[in-house]
């Protein structure tokens, strides 16, 4: 029942894109789920994202909402990270992201391979006494590599890790804990304003158990979805999108419902 649920609502939303009259074609690039882009914003641009997540089955949740803006130039890029959820019965504030981003490879837009290594600071904003952060700074690296085959079809990798030192539990023990992350996404622009993605998300995490003790957990999620845009002659672009992360693996049984919403727009007018 759940599934005809989660099919209904793709059906209906795919229905509103249809009926949506057109507009600006200024397609979307940066918008997308579980995996990173490798696309720096560019110079007087801000961009707000929320993300959305829900366990179908358990009463779970996670909500996200980052700002992204660049520093003098699209090579530079500061953003932040502030999460919340409910897990395990408890719910509240996560640990806090402070992101900075360099733009490697990719600075025109007629280039294929953009490249933009993510550097964070992952700071202890999150109860750890209730479970819903490390109680430590914790140091994250991420990679993400972002290739434009052709004007319909775009792949997205990503590689990351995160090292937490004398990250604490509810009791009060410390421990060295280390993470790792992987990600491969493939989009298809159906049209500039409309597109289709799957992604495919790893993730292995530690958790303190004892001093000087963790024990490993893995996550592995296919993640099919889509997005669409609202363009807007202020230069502001609303990107909706909705996805279905279905759990394999070791994550088998444990599907969600994901939602989407960016804001992109020019904060400072220039004189052209």
């Amino acid at each position: 029942m759940r599934f005809q649920i989660t099919l209904g609502l793709l059906i209906f939303i795919l229905s509103l894109v249809v009926c949506v009259p057109a507009q600006e074609e200024k397609k979307i690039s940066d918008n997308s789920f579980l995996i990173e882009e490798a696309y720096n914003q560019d110079k007087d641009t801000m961009q707000s994202i929320t993300t959305f997540s829900r366990n179908i089955r358990r009463n779970e949740w996670e909500l996200n909402f980052t700002q992204e803006l660049a520093v003098t130039s699209r090579r530079h890029q500061l953003s932040y990270t502030v999460r919340g959820k409910r897990e395990d019965g408890e719910r509240g504030f996560g640990d806090t992201l402070i992101n900075y981003r360099y733009q490697l490879l990719g600075m025109n837009e007629d280039d294929k391979v953009f490249v933009a290594p993510r550097f964070t600071l992952v700071l202890p904003t999150g109860n750890w006494q209730r479970g819903l952060g490390n109680g430590a700074v914790g140091y994250q690296i991420n990679l993400p590599i972002s290739v434009e085959h052709s004007e319909k079809f775009v792949t997205h990798y990503n590689a990351g890790a995160t090292v937490t030192p004398r990250a604490k539990n509810e009791q009060r023990e410390r421990a060295t804990t280390k993470d790792f992350n992987l990600g491969q996404s493939f989009i298809w622009l159906a049209k500039p304003r409309f597109n289709v993605l799957f992604e495919a998300f790893y993730e292995t995490t530690e958790k303190v158990v004892a001093p000087s003790r963790t024990k490993r957990e893995h996550e592995v999620f296919l993640n099919p979805g889509v997005r669409w845009a609202w363009n807007f002659k202020s230069g502001l672009q609303i990107v909706p999108g909705v996805a279905v992360p279905i759990g394999v693996g070791p994550s088998y049984g444990d599907t969600r419902v994901l939602f989407y919403l960016s804001f992109e727009h020019p904060y400072r007018k220039t004189n052209e």
